[in-house]
Formats: structure tokens, sequence, C-alpha cells
């Protein structure tokens, strides 16, 4: 009897070391870039159901506010603008028609999905939390839709992390790393300095691109392999 226990043991540690061997990879991934952030992202929604809300989050508006001046205007008007329309929409739709044309043609595909994926999840969780923009002052860059989670904390990290996730096995992928999180943290706090966004619709936007862009690259690029 201990002897058919032990085969049965071994086996199965066998087993595992091969399946960890064969997928280690995709469930650290899996684990540290959807997981985690999924979480995070469900606490940010619990507290935002709280009636007292976050703590942090109209001190920092008012420090922002406190620091303003002409030239820091100017300076985080033009991230927001880099953040959406003229820096990350086009660097999108380039990145995945380039990748397309050069016949990389899974690496485009992530892109894709990546990308738009997030865009319209964005769009469909806005109604659903319904959260209203930040009311503190007059912001000289005005937006008229919901606040959480922000577009352009989900639109800049999921473009950062498109473009790490495609650098990583290249030379350039600290580099690449370092300016998408210079890029990502200004983009954020643009939102937060021109008072149409709270640090937590912020952090929700990165938690939830995070997840989404580590989903997607299992699916397209770790496909399981038979035991």
């Amino acid at each position: 009897m201990r002897t058919e226990v032990g085969q049965v043991v071994r086996a199965e540690a066998r087993f595992g070391a091969d399946f960890l061997r064969r997928h280690g990879l995709a469930l650290a991934l899996v684990f540290f870039g959807v997981l985690l952030p999924l979480a995070g992202f469900g606490v940010l929604v619990d507290e935002l159901r709280e009636p007292e809300g976050f703590a942090f989050d109209v001190p920092l508006l008012e420090a922002a506010r406190a620091s303003a001046s002409p030239a820091r205007d100017a300076f985080f008007v033009a991230m927001a603008l880099l953040g959406y329309q003229f820096g990350v929409v086009p660097v999108d739709i380039v990145l995945v028609l380039l990748l397309a044309w050069r016949r990389r043609l899974r690496e485009s595909l992530f892109a894709l999905l990546a990308t738009v994926g997030s865009a319209l999840l964005n769009l469909a969780a806005k109604p659903v939390f319904a959260r209203d923009r930040p009311a503190l002052w007059e912001s000289i860059a005005p937006e008229h839709t919901y606040s959480f989670p922000s577009g352009h904390a989900m639109g800049s990290m999921t473009l950062a992390c498109v473009l790490v996730l495609l650098a990583w096995r290249t030379r350039a992928r600290w580099p690449v790393l370092a300016v998408a999180a210079v890029f990502v943290m200004l983009v954020g706090m643009s939102r937060v300095y021109l008072g149409v966004h709270y640090p937590s619709d912020i952090l929700a936007g990165w938690t939830a691109a995070i997840a989404w862009t580590m989903a997607v690259h299992v699916l397209v690029f770790h496909r399981p392999r038979p035991l």
C-alpha cells in the first residue's frame, strides 16, 4: 500500500513539475499581470461605493490646484492631448499597421486587441460606475463624460504595456520601460492637475489597462502545449 501511495505521489510531483516547466511563465504573467491588477481594481471599486469615498482624492486635487502656473497649465494641457487624441490614438494605429506591414501578424493582432479592447472596456465601464467628474474648480480643459475609470490613464497605460511587452526580448526593453513609465505618469498627473479626474480614477485606469493587456498577451502568445 505504501509503495502504491509513493508511486502516486511521485507521479503527481513529476506531473506538477512538468506542468510548471511548460506553463510557468504563463502562470506568472496571469498572476502578477492579471490577477493582482484586477484585485487592485476591485479594491478601488469597493471603496468607490463607500459614502466617504477615497481619503486621498480631494487633498491631492487641492495640492495640484495650489501648484498651478501658466507654464504648468500649458505643459499639462499638452500632456493631456498627447495622452489621447494627438498621441496615444495615432501611435496605436501606426503601431498596428506597421507591425502588420512587417508581417509580424501575431504582434499586430496583440496590439490591435489590446488597444481597441481597452478603449471599449473604458467606454463600457464609465456608465456602469457613473461617477461624476470633480467640481472643485472650473477646469481650463473641461470634460463632460463620466470619470471612473480614466480613459487617458487606460489608453496611455495600455500603449505603454504593449510597447514594453513587444520590446521585452530586445535590448531596448529598459529604455522603452523608462520612457513608457514617465509618459504614463505625466498623462495621469495631467488629468489630476487639470481637475478633470480624481487620483482614484487614474489608479483604476492603470490597473484595468494592465490586467487587460496582460490577459491579451497571454492569450495571443502563450498557447498551451500538450503535456
